[in-house]
């Protein structure tokens, strides 16, 4: 007589694989409703998906055409660059293709730039602009640049840069691979933002501003990150210009960070001293500027950036990365991204 026991055996595994069954039923289901909403109802993802697009598309200017010009940045240049209006005003000096997604920073771009190169972008140009804070800062976006930023090659490389921990790299993984994963925030902000009115107004006065680290340790994080950037840029052919957008009070660390690029050989734009912006240009939050600031801004732009992209800037650029001028007082600078990371601890 068979025992009760060896009966329960087929059972248990039923009941497991009807389990997994529903799992993955489940987990399809995430996953097909989180593409459905992403691509119906999100307009950062359109925006971007829309503006990568174009800028892999970039190449090198020919003869007779304006140098193409790949400008990427976070909200600071969404709310404080007229598109429009840059591009009327500069239409006959340089092709602007923009990527600009809100909270991003040094190393979103660092590793974003990475894999535009990798899909074929050829810009002349590549102009990022993230802010003091933003670059300095010591994490990425965990929304957007996972899924559309990175590869999965990226990951191990980033979690090292980040000094994650395990847990943090797995999420970071499953964010790159699974649109649920990747959005699930994104989600429940666009079900908040149906129910909670102005709630992205909110979010920009609740959230703290990056701090900005001071003296050496400023030098120390800001120095290989530039020149980390820089190599990456002028590896594919295209030269490195460190926009610096202005945030109310920024006077200090604004000089600090255009010194740092000066020092490895960075071109940087300043286009408005943030000292001639009163807190009447800003948004409540003191970082984004407003529409008359923006408007300011975009005019000073319009007018600094023709002249850093000109043919026989980028050539000057192209023949000091061969080791001359400014560019040879770098080399001794660490370029590994394990000793940026002994930099900051």
């Amino acid at each position: 007589m068979p025992s009760s026991t060896s009966d329960s055996k087929p059972t248990a595994v039923a009941y497991a694989k009807a389990l997994l069954g529903i799992c993955a039923l489940i987990i399809i289901g995430f996953e097909t409703s989180s593409c459905y909403l992403l691509n119906h109802f999100s307009l950062t993802y359109s925006r971007i998906c829309r503006q990568y697009d174009q800028a892999v598309t970039t190449r090198h200017a020919g003869p007779g055409e304006p140098p193409s010009v790949l400008m990427v940045g976070n909200s600071l240049l969404l709310h404080g660059i007229q598109l429009d209006r840059l591009r009327s005003l500069t239409s006959a000096s340089m092709q602007i293709y923009p990527i600009f997604l809100e909270a991003t920073g040094y190393y979103d771009w660092l590793y974003g730039l990475q894999k535009i190169f990798r899909e074929g972008a050829k810009p002349d140009v590549v102009v990022v602009g993230v802010g003091v804070n933003y670059f300095l800062a010591n994490n990425i976006r965990q929304d957007y640049a996972p899924m559309l930023f990175f590869d999965a090659r990226d990951t191990l490389a980033l979690a090292s840069d980040l000094h994650l921990d395990r847990t943090a790299t797995s999420n970071l993984w499953l964010a790159q691979v699974s649109t649920f994963w990747d959005t699930r925030s994104a989600i429940r902000t666009q079900v908040l933002s149906h129910v909670v009115p102005h709630l992205e107004d909110l979010f920009l006065l609740v959230s703290p501003r990056p701090s900005i680290p001071q003296g050496r340790e400023f030098v120390e994080i800001t120095i290989p990150r530039l020149q980390r950037l820089r190599e990456l840029c002028e590896g594919y052919g295209a030269k490195l210009i460190l926009l610096v957008p202005p945030t109310l009070s920024s006077e200090s660390a604004v000089r600090e960070m255009a010194y740092a690029a000066r020092t490895v050989g960075v071109d940087v734009s300043v286009p408005i001293d943030p000292a001639v912006l009163s807190a009447k240009f800003y948004q409540p939050d003191g970082m984004h500027l407003n529409r008359e600031g923006a408007l300011l801004f975009t005019s000073a732009l319009a007018k600094d950036l023709p002249g850093r992209v000109a043919p026989q800037n980028m050539l000057a650029s192209r023949w000091q990365s061969g080791g001359k001028g400014p560019f040879s007082a770098a080399k001794s600078i660490d370029k590994t991204s394990s000793k940026e990371g002994t930099h900051q601890q």
